[in-house]
């Protein structure tokens, strides 16, 4: 099939590579610019590398970008992790209209952060949709959802990485084969089971210790690693990666104050919260290098009885 390729980064660049690896003819590529003094988006460098015609157009209700994909004679357009809003007039323009990809099971998690999400909250499982694109924010008819499970200990990065990115990239492949063959179904959205979850940046990582300890895991390991859930320690930014914890039948048996360093070992350190302990793994200082909760907290200072966010 003769396809254009709308995205960025590495899951564009990777969706870009699976259908050239099938012998797909990429009619064109269109990547947002990058911000000044950004590394140059993977999926630019790697279709330029590969003599493909790439636009970066600043918005995609550019008439010039409507041209472009016209002239591109492609017969599906593929939106492959899209942050710029793309109207009707572009994503209708492909013979066969244009298929986007969402990490979450639409209409749940509709948003910008909708695999941090679920994890946060504490789901157990997730996926994600391929749907065409509409005016509204990840509103389009479904066309095909993958499912996975959000494991006790999972992480943003584990989920991410190793499943909905490859899982990603083959639901892409399949979605396109159905449209072009005819043989895909549209199913419209559940509005009544909709729910939208906006941007997981710093203000919403952060750790308030007072809250159960299940909810502090949560959004620890739903922020790894990025952005990073942090604290404080000393008047200094922490940030949190990689952790455990611990639940404690009875209150009473949680040692500590809440936000307190109750133990310190060469790998970890413990911190209390509403019902258990956090053991923190991994976690950066301020302007720090990433290390392991021993190393940090003897060179930081975050020896027992040291208190976090106060």
């Amino acid at each position: 099939m003769r396809i254009s390729i709308i995205g960025q980064q590495d899951f564009g660049k990777a969706v870009l590579d699976a259908f050239l690896a099938r012998g797909d003819e990429i009619a064109a590529v269109f990547c947002a610019p990058e911000k000044e003094g950004a590394r140059p988006d993977a999926l630019r460098a790697a279709a330029e590398e590969k003599g493909l015609r790439v636009y970066q157009f600043k918005s995609l209700r550019d008439p010039e970008a409507a041209r472009a994909m016209q002239e591109s004679g492609a017969d599906l357009g593929i939106m492959a992790f899209v942050l710029q809003f793309a109207p009707q007039e572009f994503v209708s323009i492909p013979k066969h209209g244009t298929i986007q990809y969402h990490p979450s099971l639409l209409p749940k998690y509709r948003g910008p952060s909708s695999i941090n999400w679920p994890i946060i909250k504490g789901e157990t499982e997730t996926g994600l949709t391929i749907f065409r694109p509409s005016d509204g924010l990840d509103e389009g008819a479904v066309i095909l959802q993958k499912k996975t499970p959000i494991g006790p200990d999972d992480t943003l990065g584990t989920v991410y990485f190793e499943r909905l990115f490859p899982m990603g990239v083959q639901a892409m492949l399949d979605a396109a084969d159905l449209v072009l063959a005819g043989q895909h179904t549209e199913t419209p959205q559940d509005e009544s089971q909709a729910s939208y979850e906006g941007w997981c940046r710093s203000a919403e990582a952060r750790i308030d210790w007072a809250k159960p300890i299940d909810h502090v895991y949560n959004l620890i390991r739903g922020c790894n690693p990025a952005p990073g859930a942090w604290t404080t320690l000393n008047g200094k930014k922490l940030q949190i990666f990689d952790a455990r914890k611990t639940v404690f039948r009875r209150f009473a048996d949680v040692p500590g104050k809440i936000g307190e360093v109750v133990d310190v070992s060469p790998q970890s350190f413990k911190v209390t919260a509403q019902g258990g302990l956090i053991e923190v793994l991994k976690a950066k200082l301020e302007d720090g290098k990433k290390v392991s909760g021993g190393e940090l907290a003897q060179a930081g200072g975050a020896g027992p009885g040291s208190m976090l966010g106060s």
